[in-house]
């Protein structure tokens, strides 16, 4: 059952990566239509050329502020689904060698405690 939900986890991560990414490709088309767009309000008259930059600048600062708000939600809505299905984080699992040396750190004190008892 756990390597099902294990799976789910993985496909999900999968399916969020990939809708990021492609929101970053649309991101950098936005990009290049606000140029656009602004460059045909500077023709039309209805923006100052040295207005345009600061104009560009300032929606395409919105724009990747948004983008890493949308990141942070997602990522949060993960952490919380992983915490809610109670899967172990990675700092979460005991490694083997980790294993090896409580094993080590208690054969050693019960031999300290051995040799204790025997004086």
């Amino acid at each position: 059952m756990s390597e099902l939900i294990l799976k789910g986890v993985i496909y999900m991560t999968s399916l969020l990566e990939k809708s990021i990414n492609f929101g970053l490709g649309l991101f950098a088309l936005s990009r290049e239509k606000i140029e656009k767009i602004v460059e045909e309000l500077v023709d039309r008259g209805e923006v100052a050329r040295e207005d345009a930059q600061k104009m560009v600048k300032d929606l395409v600062k919105k724009g990747e502020e948004q983008k890493e708000e949308l990141r942070k939600m997602i990522k949060d809505a993960v952490a919380e689904t992983l915490d809610y299905m109670n899967i172990a984080k990675k700092e979460d699992i005991v490694s083997k060698e980790d294993i090896r040396n409580i094993v080590r750190e208690e054969i050693k004190k019960v031999l300290e405690e051995m040799q204790n008892t025997k004086k």
